[in-house]
């Protein structure tokens, strides 16, 4: 019979973006701090190309070249409670900051596969677009007079389209090399105005062992 602890869920929140960017995540106790790297890396949408650190109780865990503590401590080791709460730097240059929160200690359910992701909000900002003073500013260039401009492009194409199936016109009267730069432009905003966010994904991810893959930092 499992005892009441052996699952952990715990609330991971990006701090200072709004709309808040969180997820919920049951994780067993046993779980390392290398491991929990690897699980958040999954669960908000990183990539793991960069250094990491858990900040718990005044200690720093993390990647070797930061010269802290080895991130070998298992969840169970810190006795955490219910509302204790650490956090988890991703990217020592764009300095992603999240909140960790513990909410619940449960028993294992046999039915369920772990980690698993149970909850969570909107989609995490791209690699490398300057920490998240950056990407709020990127966010308003996405939604800026030129982004309505360039839909408007778009629309007007469509109709134009429209317009050479009922009349003599073709697309070689319409300027597709604008449309075409329109596009590219409307591509390179979609990250910074895309909300979608899947449960279901992530936790495919999960079965599939991807955390496992993204505990080892990936170097491109």
């Amino acid at each position: 019979m499992a005892s009441l602890g052996e699952i952990i869920q715990l609330k991971i929140r990006l701090l200072g973006i709004s709309p808040m960017i969180w997820r919920r995540i049951l994780v067993s106790s046993s779980t390392t701090l290398h491991e929990l790297h690897g699980i958040l890396q999954v669960v908000m949408g990183w990539d793991g190309i960069h250094l990491f650190q858990f900040d718990i109780r005044a200690v720093d865990y993390g990647s070797w070249e930061l010269h802290m503590a080895r991130p070998d401590n298992s969840l169970c080791d810190f006795g955490f409670r219910r509302n204790d709460r650490f956090f988890y730097n991703y990217d020592m240059g764009s300095y992603w900051r999240h909140e960790v929160r513990v909410e619940s200690l449960l028993d294992t359910d046999p039915k369920k596969f772990y980690p698993i992701c149970t909850g969570g909000t909107c989609a995490c900002p791209p690699e490398d677009c300057g920490g998240a003073s950056g990407f709020l500013v990127r966010r308003d260039e996405a939604n800026d007079y030129d982004a309505w401009r360039d839909l408007d492009l778009l629309s007007g194409f469509a109709k134009d389209l429209l317009d050479c199936r009922d009349t003599e016109r073709s697309l070689s009267d319409l300027d597709l090399e604008e449309l075409q730069f329109a596009v590219d432009r409307v591509n390179g905003r979609e990250p910074f105005t895309s909300w979608r966010f899947s449960r279901k994904q992530l936790n495919a991810y999960f079965r599939e062992g991807r955390h496992r893959e993204l505990m080892h930092q990936q170097l491109i």
